[in-house]
């Protein structure tokens, strides 16, 4: 793979959604690795890092989007921001709506004006595939990565936009959101009480952040990739009962989870990354085993559980 430190050094890197999961790991490496790193977020942060700024502000707001590239004129966009959930309630179609595809538009439109050396945008594996007969999605976050991936590809087909997306599979690591199915689990049996689950039954394909961030890294440093759609996974399917039974195991053995204590949620995709495609065009491949992985997690929730407000 590219050596993801080589050529960092001294560019200009703006990542919207950066206070995220993916995006506050993704700030950290950039910034140990020499880069400029101006980073975008809803809520107001402050930074004593040279080498990072925050700037506050609305991703769906064309003119904030405009100021910002004039103002920092970036050489590399990771584009993280968005309202992330699966749920299929109508109340999401309109929040999911602007925060994802809006707010790609804006900044798909801003680059094609201004230009930019390249844009990661993140897919989904929540989008439906395109080569199924019926084209359904699942959720109002599905269909709107569908469409925003699709504007990516338009943009990079009419307007040779360098557009790159980027599809993580199951992400999972230290830092993310307590509602996640990992942290949820670590957390309640740390607390000593059993975790509520559905069946337990979907195949998922996990991978841990720290490979999805050198996937990151990969796609914006190797030439000659725009328009092209790579999968970061294992490349294997794992169901959630078997994740949850080697959480149990290391942090404690005696409590039971309660699966099918939750219902199934409909539509699930069950999915596993086409690996052998991302390391032939990027030369990536994980790196970290699922159970050295959760390990890792195990390890970070078990030292800031008191940090982390959890609420049910």
């Amino acid at each position: 793979m590219v050596n993801s430190v080589e050529k960092l050094g001294g560019q200009r890197i703006l990542i919207t959604g950066a206070s995220g999961f993916l995006g506050s790991h993704l700030v950290r490496h950039l910034c140990h690795n020499g880069a400029e790193v101006h980073a975008v977020s809803r809520s107001f942060h402050t930074s004593d890092i040279s080498c990072l700024r925050w700037w506050h502000g609305d991703m769906e707001n064309i003119e904030f989007v405009k100021n910002l590239f004039h103002s920092i004129k970036p050489n590399v966009i990771f584009h993280l921001s968005g309202l992330v959930t699966a749920v299929p309630n109508l109340e999401f179609i309109l929040p999911t709506f602007h925060s994802l595809l809006t707010s790609t538009i804006n900044l798909l439109t801003v680059a094609a004006e201004i230009g930019c050396s390249r844009i990661v945008l993140i897919a989904s594996l929540e989008e439906p595939e395109l080569n199924h007969p019926e084209v359904i999605p699942s959720s109002p976050y599905a269909i709107a990565k569908l469409a925003s991936s699709t504007y990516g590809r338009m943009f990079h087909r009419l307007y040779q936009t360098p557009v790159v997306l980027v599809k993580p599979f199951m992400t999972y690591g230290p830092g993310q959101n307590a509602y996640k199915i990992i942290p949820s689990v670590i957390l309640s049996l740390l607390q000593g009480q059993a975790p509520k689950l559905s069946s337990g039954k979907r195949q998922v394909d996990w991978i841990y952040i720290d490979d999805v961030i050198e996937g990151l890294l990969a796609a914006i440093q190797v030439p000659s990739v725009e328009g092209c759609t790579f999968d970061l996974g294992s490349g294997e399917l794992v169901p959630i009962h078997a994740v949850v039974s080697q959480l149990v195991n290391l942090v404690n053995p005696q409590i039971q989870p309660l699966f099918g204590a939750l219902p199934e949620r409909p539509m699930e995709k069950i999915r596993v990354a086409d690996t052998a495609y991302t390391y032939d065009k990027l030369g990536w491949q994980p790196s970290t085993p699922l159970k050295k992985g959760l390990e890792l997690t195990v390890d970070w929730y078990t030292e800031h559980q008191q940090e982390i407000e959890y609420t049910r």
